[in-house]
């Protein structure tokens, strides 16, 4: 009977290694999905404008969300309405810019720097709030914009189109903040619902003067749905329950991998050709943001004291967007505000 008890730990030890490793798998997926993205959208958009192109996007992911959870239109109260529509709007603003910018940027420059979010959500939660930041954090802060420096600068001049894509990492910096205040206590499906349909309200209202048009071709309308079905809602459901298993740091640590996906997609699918001063700057900018996650950074930190906090009998909330708790054994995930939810 002793062995049978000493034997039930490993197998669960092995079984959770197994859950870790396929979470960890899931997240890879993720992010190489939204790398792909860039090239997707940048071709798409070249014959479709853009607010056509999310209102098509947006709305198509909030559906398919409802239709695989029809009830989460029963939870959607007067309070996920009006968190989920403010940070909506932040969300909608992110990927308008970055569309925009899209249209006068390579697809890696602007993986690049749309990764540049992980680096200012806590240079503004320090702006904001007053958060601790560390010196690793201030240490990412200046390689990234070192980086930042090597990829867009030509002479002393800033194009338009990385004007723009880093006017949306500021805004994805702003909606996971908002997420980090608004969203306990709510049910993370239904704001992820809420939100992207205000994102889709908002791309219809910029399309409106000259009227929505649907795809015309075949490929805008594949590049229409790998955007709405796998790069927001399947990717949101995988990431969800991948956060279940392993740590905050750990997937933010992966979801870094994302501008690398987009740089590798853009030359080997796209055949755009990388200058040494931009593969240098993306390669800063990649260490920037392994820097802002590694054990001690005010991430970590700042999940081991809640975590503390949760096992003390404090309340149990509700995680932001694309996070969620778990009342299974296994590593829990205290969400990273800097971690992207959706692309």
């Amino acid at each position: 009977m002793n062995d049978r008890f000493r034997l039930r730990p490993a197998r669960e030890d092995a079984a959770h290694s197994r859950l870790r490793l396929t979470a960890v798998v899931g997240l890879l997926l993720v992010t190489a999905v939204w790398g792909a993205t860039f090239l997707v959208v940048k071709d798409a958009t070249e014959g479709m404008p853009v607010f056509d192109f999310l209102t098509w996007r947006f709305a198509l992911a909030a559906v398919v969300m409802a239709a695989i959870r029809p009830s989460v239109l029963r939870r959607i109260d007067r309070g996920t309405l009006a968190r989920g529509a403010g940070a909506g709007f932040l969300l909608g603003m992110s990927y308008i810019l970055q569309t925009l910018g899209l249209q006068h940027t390579s697809a890696a420059v602007s993986g690049f720097l749309t990764g540049l979010f992980v680096v200012i959500t806590p240079l503004l939660a320090w702006a904001l709030f007053r958060q601790h930041l560390s010196l690793t954090a201030w240490a990412a802060a200046l390689t990234a914009t070192a980086g930042l420096a090597l990829i867009t600068l030509s002479g002393v001049s800033f194009g338009s189109g990385e004007a723009l894509t880093l006017m949306c990492a500021l805004f994805f910096a702003l909606h996971l903040l908002a997420l980090g205040r608004w969203s306990p206590g709510r049910d993370a499906y239904a704001l992820t619902v809420v939100q992207l349909t205000t994102a889709s309200l908002m791309c219809l209202i910029g399309a409106a003067p000259h009227g929505v048009r649907p795809p015309q071709s075949g490929s805008t309308w594949m590049a229409v749905l790998v955007t709405a079905v796998l790069a927001s809602a399947f990717a949101y459901m995988v990431q969800t329950w991948a956060q279940k298993h392993v740590t905050a740091t750990q997937a933010a640590v992966v979801l870094t991998m994302e501008p690398v996906f987009a740089g590798l997609f853009a030359v080997v699918v796209g055949g755009e050709r990388l200058t040494v001063s931009t593969l240098v700057g993306g390669a800063l900018v990649v260490a920037a943001m392994f820097l802002i996650e590694v054990p001690g950074s005010p991430s970590e930190k700042s999940a081991e004291s809640d975590s503390d906090s949760d096992s003390a009998g404090s309340e149990r909330a509700e995680a932001p967007e694309g996070f969620e708790r778990s009342d299974e054994p296994g590593p829990q995930s205290k969400p990273a505000l800097w971690a992207k939810e959706t692309s």
